[in-house]
This record gives structure tokens, sequence and C-alpha cells, in this order.
């Protein structure tokens, strides 16, 4: 172990992350930076370029452009109105009225689209006004509306499940996506049950009863939507098409069903590509470039150092897996999702299976868990400024009915770190 290029790595990146330099370029000048310490600087370049290109070389990754551009025409073709009010339906008149009909809208929309950014814009756009004119608190409503966004980071499809499988080293993305389903789904409840305390105790109103047959309409407008959901998990499961053609084909979904709903027009269709470009083009560069910073920090075997590490500090598996937890939990509130799935798999990966013993595909629940934490805590959490953004609110004024919701995540998670059956009952079923 080489500790200078340890030093010069951890230095510069967070010195780049410190003046405001862009995620993906500090991995990258990071990276070319250690290298430089051991290579010289043409070697040291043209090796890292390769690494970032054969990083992309992957068929999985196709799928990741095709669910971003399904989950942008969804979010132009008016299906989060239809979602909401297939929720009011389900959940309306339960304790804590429009809050729980918020969890559940956007827990059905975030694993139609796979994105809890466009959750949040779209379900909030929708529901903060609602509940303002109901009585809501609008800081109560961006909390929830902000927590409850990150649940179709675990319920399938996923993109950071995808790219949890790349940063593994291929383990199965159909295994992942029956893995999320429990997990995200008790997540949404633990959400519900904080929210309907808390609804409840300031005297929030109880949903009105919907007639029975406009219940029987929402639920008819709604099944369209909610069978992408079938036809890309069902046509997986039962092999007519791998994750990555189950992503074009619900593109192709999406696209037909907008149209149907009259919410989309040939006109709108270049901002929606362009859109999705742009989100491709961020999220494929940081891919390339966490591909060779993984290479640099498996060469300078920063892996095995923080195994070392862990094991220094306590050989109890419990402590460690809440050692892991814990950093991934601070590491959450710094990084964005895809970068720190993609930097810190291959560090805790070889710890979690050899040392403790756990299941890739649990470990990656749990990760991905612990990370949508930090979508909604600050400097960096994404949610956290689209939901204030879209509820009108500063994020100071979140953040103290956001506490309540944190324990109710943290809560799941811990169950689903030390309840492997959470994550992996489903896949088993299904013999995955």
């Amino acid at each position: 172990m080489d500790i200078i290029g340890i030093v010069v790595l951890v230095v510069s990146f967070f010195f780049l992350l410190i003046v405001g330099v862009p995620i993906a370029y500090s991995i990258g000048v990071a990276g070319v930076l250690t290298m430089l310490v051991h290579i010289d600087s043409l070697p040291a370049l043209t090796t890292y370029a390769l690494r970032m290109a054969s990083g992309l070389d992957s068929f999985a990754l196709l799928a990741i452009p095709f669910f971003i551009l399904a989950g942008n025409i969804m979010n132009r073709g008016g299906i989060a109105l239809r979602l909401i009010d297939f929720a009011k339906v389900l959940v309306g008149r339960l304790p804590g009225g429009l809050a729980v009909v918020n969890v559940v809208a956007n827990m059905l929309f975030g694993a139609i689209s796979g994105s809890a950014a466009a959750a949040a814009s779209a379900i909030g756009s929708i529901m903060t006004p609602e509940m303002r004119k109901a009585g809501y608190d609008p800081h109560f409503s961006a909390a929830v509306n902000i927590s409850s966004a990150t649940t179709g980071m675990t319920i399938p499809p996923s993109n950071v499940l995808i790219v949890y499988s790349l940063a593994s080293g291929g383990v199965s993305v159909s295994a992942l996506f029956m893995a999320g389903y429990l997990p995200g789904i008790s997540t949404g409840i633990a959400l519900m049950i904080v929210a309907a305390l808390f609804a409840a105790k300031a005297g929030y109103p109880v949903g009105e009863r919907v007639p029975f047959k406009e219940a029987i309409r929402y639920f008819f407008r709604a099944v369209p939507s909610l069978m992408l959901l079938v036809i890309v998990i069902g046509g997986i499961l039962v092999g007519w098409f791998t994750a990555t053609e189950a992503s074009a084909i619900a593109v192709l979904y999406a696209l037909l069903l907008s149209f149907f709903y009259k919410e989309l027009t040939w006109k709108d269709l270049p901002e929606v590509l362009l859109r999705s470009a742009r989100t491709t083009a961020i999220v494929l560069l940081l891919v390339a470039t966490c591909t060779g910073l993984s290479w640099i920090m498996s060469y300078e075997n920063i892996p095995q150092t923080v195994s070392r590490l862990l094991l220094a500090i306590s050989d109890n598996p419990v402590v460690i897996l809440l050692l892991i937890n814990v950093i991934l939990l601070a590491v959450g509130i710094f990084m964005d999702m895809t970068p720190a799935v993609l930097i810190f798999t291959p560090i805790f990966l070889p710890i979690a299976t050899q040392q403790l013993g756990m299941d890739p595909v649990h470990f990656g629940i749990m990760m991905v868990l612990n990370l949508c934490v930090g979508l909604c805590t600050p400097p960096v959490g994404s949610v956290l400024f689209i939901g204030c953004s879209v509820a009108g609110v500063r994020i100071d004024q979140v953040i103290r009915p956001l506490v309540p919701l944190f324990v109710a995540m943290v809560v799941v998670l811990l169950m689903v770190a030390f309840l492997p059956d959470l994550s992996l009952l489903i896949p088993r079923l299904f013999g995955l």
C-alpha cells in the first residue's frame, strides 16, 4: 500500500469538491493525480481514459438511458395525477389523509419512473397545493413528499440498482429488482405511520370518502399506468426479456400511454429527449470516472486497508455492519447516490461478503436504502432541493419535520441490515 497515493487521492478529491468542482470532474482529476504519483503523465492519462471507456462497455448500462427516458415521458404524460387519484381511493380515509396519499402516490410513481427526483417534482407539484388548501403546514407537506420520493429507488425498476450491479461485478439485476420490493414497501409503510401520527396530532383532516362509482373510475384510469410494472417486472421474471430490453419496452409503453392520455404531443418530444440526454450524460460520465477511480483504489489496495481497519476496531459482525452503515450514512450527506455506489461498493462489498457472509444482493439493497437517506439531507440532497423548490419553502424550515421521517427510514434500514430475509425472500421464491 502506498500511503502517498492514498493521501493524494483523498486530499485532491475533497479539495475539488470543497471549491465547487462538479463531482464527476473531481473524481476524474483526483484519479489522474493519484496515477501520476506512480506513472508518467502520458501512460497515466491513456490508462485512465481506457478504464473510463471500458467502464461504459456494458450491455446492462443501456438500461439507464432508457429508464431515464421512460421516467421523463411519464413525468410529462399525465400519469402522476392518475396515480394520486388512485392513492386517494386506497388510503385517503386513513388517519393522516392527504399526507398518507402523498406517500402512496410517491411509491407508485417512483416505482414506475425509477427516479426519486421525478417523483418529488411530479407528485409534489400536485399534492402541495391540495395539502395547503386542506390546512396542512407547507413544511410538513414538503417533508413528507421529500422522504417518500426516495422509496422508488428500491422499488423496481431502479437505475441505481443497475449501477450497483455494474459496480459489484455482475450481481443479477433481476434478483436486485425482486429484492427491492419488501424494503421499499416497508419504508413507505413506516413513513405513512409517522405522517399519520403527526397529522392526527396536528388535527389535519381525513380525506373525503370517494364514491364507489368514482373509485372504480379512478382505478381503471390508473390501471394502464400500473401495468408498466407488470409488463417490465413480469417479463423479466418469465424470461421474455432482460432488464435492458425491458427498459426499451418501458419507453415504448410510456410513449404510447402518454399519447393515449393526450398529455404528450410530438412537439413535446424534443424537450423530453433533450432532458433525458442531459441526465444520461451526467450519469454515464459519473460511471466512467468512477470506474477509473475504482481501478486506482484496487491498485492502491484501499479495500484491503479499510477491511483491516474495520477488523482492528472489532471482529464482531454486528459492530462491523453498524460501522459500515454509519460510514455510508455520512457519505450520503456529502455525495450523490450514483457516485457513492460506484466508489464504495468495491470497498465494502468484499468486507460484507467475505467477513460478514452477506449475500451481495442483500448488501446492495441495504446500501441503496442507506444512501436514500442522503437524498433528503443537506448539503447535497438533490431530492431535498427539488422538494423545497416545488413547495416554495426554505430548506432550514423543512429539517425539523424531516427528523422523525429520517428516524423511520433508519429503523427500516436497520431491519433490512439485520434481517436478510426482508431482502432475499422474494428472490428466493422466484429462484433468483
